[in-house]
């Protein structure tokens, strides 16, 4: 429980670090508080994540319009399209593993994607339970049904 906590309290700083990053973006005069301009930035996230939970909650709450940013959440559904989508300019900023930074640039692309922070260190996958259960153990699982959260995701007997 405590791990679990560790990493959620490091996913949050993350994820007010980016935010305050982006927040720092443009002029004061085009997009400070007080300004009626919105400065419109374009997230791509390669899926939706528990990981990025914090994010989400920013956007509900409106942190990134005082912040002077119209942040644009759009799913690109893998990193693969993420990365098009930030070549393109069809997104400002790709949420996305290291590998496509390395087969676009290992390919030759002149004006490659630059990585500047690790969400993560590990695959995002969560066990969640429609109940709550106290005292988990693997263990409970045992000859039940897990479902993949993804397109892609694995589904297994345990």
């Amino acid at each position: 429980m405590k791990n679990i906590l560790k990493k959620g309290a490091a996913l949050l700083l993350v994820s007010l670090l980016i935010t305050a990053s982006l927040a720092g973006c443009g002029a004061k005069s085009a997009t400070g508080k007080g300004s009626s301009s919105l400065k419109p930035v374009t997230l791509n996230e390669v899926a939706h994540s528990i990981f990025y939970a914090p994010m989400y909650v920013a956007i509900e709450e409106g942190y990134f319009a005082d912040e002077g940013i119209d942040l644009t959440l759009v799913t690109g559904f893998g990193a693969d399209k993420t990365m098009t989508a930030v070549l393109t300019d069809e997104a400002d900023i790709g949420f996305m593993g290291s590998e496509s930074t390395i087969y676009t640039y290992a390919g030759g692309t002149k004006d490659y994607v630059v990585n500047f922070a690790q969400l993560t260190q590990r695959a995002g996958n969560f066990l969640v339970s429609r109940q709550p259960i106290n005292n988990f153990s693997w263990d409970m699982l045992k000859g039940s049904t897990v479902l993949g959260g993804r397109a892609g995701g694995r589904q297994g007997t345990m």
